[in-house]
């Protein structure tokens, strides 16, 4: 149940804060006064489409906010869990925040929701219907949606395997399909992978070698230079006639001979000695050097060849050879996964044949629980016409067979006939405005009984109707706001009459603005209120009368 609602700066309301009671709610006043423009407020809340014109000109935003009771679905607490929203007993506040630049913010209990998840929960919150909307009766494919709305837990259950069913089926069905269309382009793919990974695999590199060549090759190319500065410094450190190596032997023994007179020519002498050592080895690593040094040109081209196959590697697979051999492993692992054979096709196949079996099975279970529901539906709804003025009506589903889809393979048309003797008739071809209406009004007061929605809103929808069809619709509402509240903008007198609340609106103009007042109405405002609804501009005794005439009948 909506239990307030706030709207500031929408439209041409400025302010506006209304309670709301269970049971039957009637708003009413002249026509343009913003009645409906409440109803547009409670759309928001459900998870209408904003925009800017909503916004009252001159002000830079406008906020929406509803307080309902908590719905006592178990989807309902699913769906809160699962976008994490926190409930309580207090209820649950819905706010809609629209900007002037087109920004539009829903919160449900302080948390931002999307306008898609909005929506989600604006379905257990309110339902409005407007005088437009039996149209929905006009289109023969909305008729399968309305009759499967009529579903009792165990029928929805029914319906949910199916609809698992169909989508594992759907999404194999695309894979069929998508491995014979792309099959060839596949095949393509999987020859270029695998000259990629012959190349690659081929070359045999290895992390490191890349390196290793670079400093090979500066070797090998700069041979003569290191054969050149070995043999100077050989020829230099062992010349019998000005050997470094004799010199500083014959340092290093003159120095011993005073290295016992003072600490400092000890050590002197001592690093001296160390050095003459040094020497010694260093001339034996050259000698060394010298002997295993020899040009080896055949030995400079394999090096260059194969620094070459890495540089030709590197431009098509990666910047360096840890990334070729990254880009290896990855297509090896492609190529490992990847089975674009006949037995993979024919597999394929035949899984999905298997889920087509199944689909079939629980589409005429779905079928099946349909037509059983559908019978008790045209039972109820021939009930609700004869309440209605319909009696000589007679309520019938169509069932046709169809191809596949999300909701099962039934074509669904709603049937009737109105006269006694006449045949029954597609909906959509024989039925009247009014007739459209009061079936529409019918279904909702089935609806209002089985899928426990807290608040239903009629906008208009009697609309065309006078007489005892006008009280017939007054009781079908009153009797849906005792399961579902039930608030109804109207013009007809009886139904404003039956209505255990009613709130009258108006609109005023205050320095220059036009701005939209609401009030419930007392025991004698409802009184001349309906009086006006029944005579117009020119009141007199007896329309007064009549009005406390309709309101003492409802009371009854």
């Amino acid at each position: 149940m909506l239990q307030e609602l706030t709207i500031k700066n929408f439209a041409i309301i400025s302010s506006l804060h209304l309670g709301f009671t269970d049971g039957m709610t009637a708003l009413t006043g002249e026509t343009g006064a913003g009645k409906s423009i409440i109803i547009d407020a409670v759309s928001l809340l459900a998870g209408a489409r904003s925009s800017i014109e909503y916004i009252r000109q001159g002000s830079e935003k406008c906020l929406v906010e509803g307080l309902f009771d908590l719905p006592r679905q178990r989807e309902f607490q699913v769906l809160m869990e699962e976008l994490g929203i926190e409930v309580d007993e207090a209820g649950l506040i819905v706010q809609r925040d629209l900007n002037i630049s087109g920004k539009s913010i829903s919160r449900v209990n302080g948390r931002i929701v999307t306008l898609a998840n909005l929506r989600r929960i604006g379905q257990f919150l309110v339902d409005i219907q407007g005088q437009n909307d039996h149209q929905e009766l006009m289109h023969p494919e909305s008729h399968l949606r309305l009759l499967d709305s009529f579903g009792d837990a165990p029928f929805q259950a029914i319906k949910r395997d199916y609809q698992a069913a169909y989508q594992s089926y759907q999404t194999l069905a695309n894979q069929v399909k998508k491995f014979k269309q792309n099959e060839q382009s596949f095949v393509q793919r999987i020859d270029m992978l695998t000259f990629q990974q012959e190349e690659i695999g081929i070359a045999d590199l290895t992390l490191g070698e890349e390196e290793k060549l670079m400093e090979e090759r500066e070797k090998l190319t700069n041979y003569q230079k290191i054969v050149d500065s070995l043999s100077y410094s050989y020829q230099a450190m062992t010349n019998e006639e000005t050997s470094a190596l004799d010199t500083i032997g014959s340092a290093s023994q003159e120095l011993q001979t005073i290295a016992s007179l003072d600490k400092d020519y000890e050590t002197i002498s001592d690093n001296v000695h160390s050095a003459y050592y040094l020497l010694q080895d260093a001339i034996s690593e050259i000698g060394r050097q010298l002997d295993l040094l020899e040009l080896d040109e055949e030995r400079l081209d394999l090096v260059n060849e194969r620094l070459e196959l890495i540089h030709q590697l590197k431009r098509k697979y990666g910047e360096s050879v840890a990334t070729i051999l990254r880009y290896y492993d990855q297509i090896s692992q492609e190529l490992l996964d990847s089975d674009f054979s006949g037995d993979k096709l024919e597999k394929l196949e035949s899984e999905l044949r298997v889920k087509e079996e199944k689909l079939q099975s629980l589409a005429k279970h779905l079928r099946q629980a349909r037509k059983e529901m559908a019978k008790k539906l045209e039972s109820a709804i021939q009930h609700e016409l004869k309440d209605l003025y319909m009696e000589n009506a007679r309520f019938e589903v169509a069932f046709k067979e169809s191809k596949y889809t999300h909701d099962g393979f039934d074509e669904v048309e709603f049937y009737i006939t109105t006269n006694p003797g006449e045949p029954l008739k597609p909906l959509v071809k024989v039925a009247s405005g009014g007739e459209i209406s009061r079936v529409m009004l019918a279904l909702k007061t089935i609806f209002s009984k089985t899928q426990g929605l807290t608040s239903i809103v009629f906008d208009e929808v009697d609309t065309g109707v006078s007489g005892r069809v006008a009280q017939a619709i007054a009781d079908k509402i009153y009797q849906i706001g005792k399961n579902s509240q039930a608030l109804c903008i109207t013009h007809l007198p009886q139904v404003a009459a039956k209505a255990d609340h009613q709130l009258f609106i108006r609109k005023e103009i205050a320095n220059g603005r036009t701005l939209t007042k609401v009030e419930e109405l007392t025991e004698n405002e409802r009184t001349e209120e309906i009086a006006r609804m029944l005579a117009g501009t020119e009141i007199t005794d007896l329309t007064v009368e009549h009005a406390k005439e309709l309101l003492q009948l409802a009371k009854k």
